[in-house]
């Protein structure tokens, strides 16, 4: 493959009034572009564009070292754009060293207002327009997928086809409901686990109990407590990544000069999946992709009494998803710093709104969306919902993924994607 680095300058508030504080203020959105070496250089730009919108949020665009899966499918036909969205890898990059630099943590949180969709949408179409291109083709992953539902609503003149997997959002309710669903997704996820593999049903209690009276400590001086533990569930997100997890708790213990403890092989494995060190973005703004006129209010952390079987003080310990809980900025030394900050998002109340159900159901681009039966991060049922309410979206469900499905079979899943929406268009 061919590489080259684009770096854009974009307003931090493109809606400020011309009197607002923000107005002029400027960050910086960087995008690496792959190109397949089967096309010569005059051929390649040729290609249209597909802009590639990742999962998250707060995750950088994905940096490839080859084409393969669906990156590899797609580059048959396209100049692929990976966006780091704004406030990831080189895009004005945000976390706890950048931010003071805002000034207060009010001063902070103000600033993050201007990192959610609405924003990334508007940073794409003016880079679509500086890269001279015409409507573009994006496909969204996960977030992306949601931040695509946002173009379509605000800057559909911008689209030429649309694809999504796992990434219908619910277009309108309060934040519980999503998580209500997902609570419901996860748990039965942990029982068909277990199923498969009963051992580690023991192993997961007998570290949880083990952590209850043993500080064990993550490298980096952080103690690992139970419900931090229970992070690890992320594995179960996955087809691909799922048998990881019993990967991870087969060597959990080890015995030592002063008795049983936690494998520092272990814990090095679970600190690289509980630190948000890397990706703090994630942990400050998730609840808020789900804000439109209410306050989110750790909408996950009040849900979660409603399911008494995730307390990390449950006789069987179930693990948990993706949810974000106000102890993460407690726990993890890489979000202490923003502990006031995250406060002061969880209760904005005045969220401006992410779609427009007029303009989507009145939808004109061909779009196309990979519905998963059992995914355990943006649910079936509410998936389905919003695939109703945009008018001409292709559905296609499938109960052989689950949310990585691209990481499963990304070269079918975008052929068969792309198909759909270049049927309707044909």
């Amino acid at each position: 493959m061919r590489t080259a680095e684009h770096y854009f300058t974009v307003p931090l508030d493109h809606f400020a009034s011309p009197d607002a504080g923000t107005a002029g203020e400027t960050i910086t959105v960087f995008a690496r572009e792959y190109v397949s070496a089967e096309h010569s250089e005059a051929a390649a730009a040729a290609l249209p564009w597909l802009l590639y919108l990742q999962g998250g949020p707060g995750g950088r665009g994905n940096r490839f070292t080859a084409l393969g899966g669906w990156s590899k499918a797609a580059a048959k036909d396209f100049r692929i754009l990976m966006l780091d969205q704004r406030g990831t890898g080189l895009s004005s990059p945000v976390d706890r060293n950048t931010l003071p630099a805002r000034g207060d943590a009010a001063a902070q949180a103000r600033y993050l207002e201007h990192f959610r969709a609405d924003s990334i949408v508007a940073d794409a179409e003016l880079i679509r327009q500086a890269l001279g291109s015409e409507p573009w083709s994006i496909y969204g992953q996960s977030y992306g997928g949601f931040c695509a539902l946002t173009y379509l609503s605000f800057a559909p003149a911008g689209l030429r086809e649309v694809l999504i997997t796992g990434g219908l959002a619910p277009l309108n309710g309060p934040a519980d409901r999503v998580y209500r669903e997902t609570f419901k997704r996860v748990a039965a996820r942990n029982a068909q686990y277990f199923g498969w593999y009963p051992e580690d049903r023991e192993t997961v209690n007998r570290i949880a109990r083990h952590l209850r009276g043993t500080d064990e400590f993550l490298p980096g001086g952080e103690r690992l407590t139970v419900e931090r533990f229970q992070m690890v569930g992320s594995y179960l997100g996955g087809n691909t990544r799922v048998d990881g997890l019993h990967n991870l708790l087969e060597d959990a213990f080890v015995e030592t000069a002063v008795g049983v403890r936690l494998s520092d092989a272990f814990l090095e494995q679970v600190r690289s999946l509980v630190s948000r060190a890397a990706n703090p973005l994630y942990a400050l703004m998730h609840e808020s992709i789900y804000g439109q006129g209410m306050a989110t209010d750790w909408a996950a952390w009040r849900v979660l009494r409603e399911f008494p079987e995730f307390s990390p003080e449950a006789p069987d310990v179930l693990l948990t998803g993706e949810m974000v809980y106000p102890w993460y900025f407690e726990q993890d030394k890489a979000l202490r710093p923003l502990k006031e900050v995250a406060e002061l998002l969880a209760a904005k109340a005045d969220w401006k709104p992410l779609y427009d159900p007029a303009q989507l159901a009145a939808n004109t681009v061909p779009a196309a969306a990979a519905v998963y039966h059992d995914d355990i991060y943006v649910e079936h049922g509410l998936s389905l919902e919003t695939a109703a309410a945009v008018r001409g979206l292709q559905a296609w469900e499938s109960g052989d993924f689950h949310h990585d499905g691209i990481a499963d079979d990304g070269e079918a899943i975008f052929g068969r994607l792309l198909g759909m929406v270049r049927s309707v268009r044909s």
